[in-house]
């Protein structure tokens, strides 16, 4: 080969190296600085029978299955204060929607997963493993990009939803957790974040849910009482253009406790 066609060849095959990794689908694992997705699950149930079901199916077959095709950190909660019979929520986090898209079809092709979850999977429609499935899926903010995992033993979670009149209400908010220091301010008090998520799909948008954590529920309520009063966020919610009147329509809070067997 001539020098000249080799120099060539070798600035081209070196420049290839440098673009194609740009373009290329999100690992399984997640990278530094690489923004999580998050399903969360509410499964409405109407008795203990139900509730035996589902929570047999994620403790026996689908966290063990997910656990095995790398999705780890999987959270599995009842309500504290249910408005009626108490729900189960499942958060499964992904490392990138490429992950999230196929899991599904492993999941199919596990013989191991489907024979321990088969009474779930195979309830027949008049005795239904639940009654129905509200699900969203949740990309994390970009100043918390993965789950933060509580340290273990007795405690309580807190699962709060906020409401925008409008997308650019919402992206203001994100901002202000953000870039104005939000979360920042949540660590340090001690609330010990799970994790923060803008909803992408799902019910009540546009709208943004994250999680915190507490011994019981007399944490919770001092640890309000010393954010309301901490003078770091009483200078960042002055800012008028982050009045909650501009931009939070509404507040849900729902209070949750770990399932034995949840990873979270």
């Amino acid at each position: 080969m001539k020098r000249r066609s080799f120099v060539k060849s070798t600035l081209l095959s070196t420049a290839a190296a440098a673009i194609l990794p740009r373009y290329a689908f999100s690992e399984p694992t997640p990278q530094k600085n690489t923004r999580m997705y998050y399903e969360l699950r509410r499964y409405i149930l109407k008795d203990a029978k139900q509730q035996s079901l589902v929570e047999n199916y994620f403790e026996k077959a689908a966290i063990p299955a997910l656990n095995k095709l790398g999705v780890k950190n999987i959270g599995v909660f009842t309500e504290i204060k249910p408005a009626g019979f108490t729900s189960v929520v499942v958060l499964i986090p992904y490392a990138s929607l490429a992950e999230f898209e196929n899991v599904n079809a492993k999941l199919e092709q596990d013989k191991t997963y489907l024979a321990a979850g088969a009474a779930y999977l195979n309830a027949p429609a008049n005795e239904p493993a639940y009654e129905r499935i509200e699900s969203s899926l949740l990309k994390s903010f970009k100043n918390m990009p993965g789950l933060e995992l509580p340290p273990k033993g007795k405690r309580i979670f807190e699962l709060r939803r906020y409401e925008h009149a409008t997308e650019a209400a919402g992206a203001k908010k994100r901002e202000m957790f953000n870039d104005a220091g939000e979360i920042a301010i949540f660590k340090r008090l001690g609330f010990k974040p799970v994790f923060f998520g803008e909803t992408v799909i799902g019910e009540f948008q546009p709208n943004l849910i994250y999680m915190v954590t507490f011994d019981d529920m007399e944490a919770h309520d001092q640890h309000w009482k010393t954010f309301i009063a901490d003078p770091e966020w009483k200078k960042v919610s002055a800012n008028p253009d982050y009045a909650d009147a501009k931009l939070v329509s509404k507040i849900t809070p729902t209070f949750l406790e770990p399932a034995p067997y949840s990873q979270i």
